[in-house]
């Protein structure tokens, strides 16, 4: 029941459609479970907007062995179903399930009533074209506000990791040497579901750097490796026009010309990770370390005793261990958008003060996945020093993430006060007031987010060590302070029971602020 939040919150904020995944729950596909599509998001969420199956969603159920594509169709459609993407099962065999008893008209009358509802309140009866106005592409798309809107917003999704020594922010001024298979790949800069992106438009981390600096420093290039030694990986991972350009020469070669160039750098930039393809839907991976060819030129590139300054891209949590341990500074960068070079050189250069957090926890090896902040106990967790007999731990590594959820550093440093409640005890009426002073300790003007997390000692279901209950983003001058203050009512304290009610039952709660979800303050309160 843990799931539920973001959806009804997407439904709270207005959502007019919703589209059914392709898993089964309980053992029935969502494309055709009433119990989701009705119960909960019409019945339950009062929800009257129009639903419509993944791609292929409702034929998929075919090879679930859940029927053949009349009766999935019929099932579909009777679950809740509106709108039929791909496999017209809804088109092509409802009128036999009409006949033959299985739905009824008024149920195909009910689905087409939300679907002609929400292209009228799209203005679709009036101008059935209103969004294929090639006019309105050419004066909206890659104009100047929304490029610089888009560079910004990349900017603040970027994680700074680590930095070791202060490595960052770099000089615009000496020799900068940039390295790695994505540091010239502009195809690559709009990520994965991008297949119709104009990737010409894409800036690259090589344009971006070079133009942050101008005649001010000189940037040396190398592409240093491949993206893997396994040419067929490579193809797999660079689909859809986002090729990598992959060099003929030797890995030996490749990191040869890298090493050549960087002698004589002030500092490293590498430039590695995955191709935007190498995650995603339909790109899963058994080893989610960088790949080996690129963690050996890192390997080196360290040997030239320069420092070296780790620009990941990725689009899913890898395993950082050995580069965690041996490079000085590490900055998560995903996969920015068009405007991905120029946001990554206002970092770089500290024109920009990072600000990210991560949205999900990066383990320490494959094995330790699934690993997430919100897990619940066991009857016996680790209560002592790793490692003990007989309690849920690991002979070989720690419980803990490589980097915890939330996690993000800034160029700055931000200290946490003691936190305040309004009450210690309140009752299930009352809200309760958090509180806490936040300072920015650093020389440098940065913004950090504030996060809230609770609790819930004891339930009649087991609950999580952790819950995320509310963030916010403030931002400090050096030397400043702010009082962040957050509401916890009665919605943040309850979850599904047993009885799948919403419920927040009596009891102890501990509350957590902090600028990640292990580094916290920690207090309590009772509910009454």
């Amino acid at each position: 029941m843990n799931i539920y939040p973001p959806y009804k919150a997407a439904l709270d904020a207005g959502a007019g459609s919703i589209m059914a995944s392709f898993n089964e729950i309980d053992g029935v596909p969502a494309t055709a479970n009433k119990w989701l599509l009705t119960d909960v998001l019409r019945t339950e969420w009062g929800f009257d907007g129009f639903v419509v199956s993944d791609y292929t969603g409702v034929s998929e159920m075919i090879n679930h062995g859940y029927g053949d594509l009349q009766y999935v169709s019929a099932k579909a459609l009777d679950a809740g179903l509106d709108m039929d993407m791909v496999s017209e099962g809804l088109l092509t065999t409802l009128g036999n399930s009409v006949k033959e008893g299985k739905i009824t008209e008024q149920q195909i009358t009910e689905a087409c009533r939300r679907i002609l509802e929400a292209k009228f309140k799209l203005g679709l009866f009036d101008n059935p074209y209103k969004y294929c106005d090639e006019g309105r592409a050419r004066s909206e798309v890659f104009t100047t506000e929304n490029r610089e809107e888009a560079r910004s917003t990349a900017a603040q999704s970027f994680v700074l990791l680590k930095n070791k020594g202060d490595v960052l922010p770099i000089s615009k001024s000496g020799t900068i040497a940039l390295v790695g298979p994505l540091a010239d790949a502009k195809e690559n800069m709009t990520g994965t579901w991008s297949v119709a992106a104009r990737f010409s438009e894409s800036i690259s981390l090589l344009e971006g750097l070079t133009k942050a600096v101008g005649t001010n420093a000189r940037i040396v290039y190398a592409k240093g490796a491949n993206l893997t030694e396994n040419e067929t990986l490579e193809a797999n991972s660079t689909l859809f026009g986002k090729s990598l350009h992959r060099d003929k020469r030797t890995a030996a070669e490749l990191r040869d010309e890298a090493v050549r160039i960087s002698k004589n750098a002030d500092v490293i930039i590498a430039a590695v990770g995955e191709a935007a393809e190498m995650s995603g839907e339909a790109a899963s991976r058994t080893n989610i370390e960088i790949p080996e060819t690129q963690r050996e030129l890192l390997k080196a590139l360290l040997k030239t005793g320069k420092p070296v300054v780790l620009v990941l891209f990725t689009g899913r949590p890898l395993v950082l261990t050995w580069e965690e341990g041996n490079v000085p500074a590490i900055l998560n960068v995903w996969f920015g958008g068009s405007e991905a070079g120029d946001a990554i050189a206002d970092v770089l250069y500290g024109d920009v003060n990072p600000s990210g957090k991560l949205s999900t926890t990066f383990p320490q090896n494959v094995g330790q996945v699934p690993i997430y902040y919100a897990h619940k106990n066991t009857g016996r967790p680790l209560s002592g020093p790793w490692f003990q007999k007989f309690q849920s731990n690991y002979l070989d590594v720690p419980n803990e993430p490589l980097y915890p959820f939330g996690f993000g550093l800034s160029y700055t440093q931000f200290g946490y006060g003691e936190i305040k409640l309004s009450a210690t005890e309140i009752t299930s009426s009352d809200s309760v007031q958090v509180s806490i002073d936040v300072t920015n300790q650093g020389k440098r003007d940065g913004s950090e987010v504030v996060q809230l997390y609770i609790r819930d000692l004891v339930g009649s279901v087991t609950r999580p060590v952790k819950e995320l209950k509310g963030f916010k983003k403030i931002n400090l001058k050096a030397g400043e302070t702010k009082t962040v203050s957050f509401t916890l009512g009665m919605k943040d304290l309850s979850f599904y029971n047993s009885e799948l009610k919403f419920v927040a039952e009596p009891g102890k709660f501990q509350v957590f602020v902090g600028g990640n979800s292990r580094d916290v303050k920690q207090t309590e309160f009772m509910l009454e």
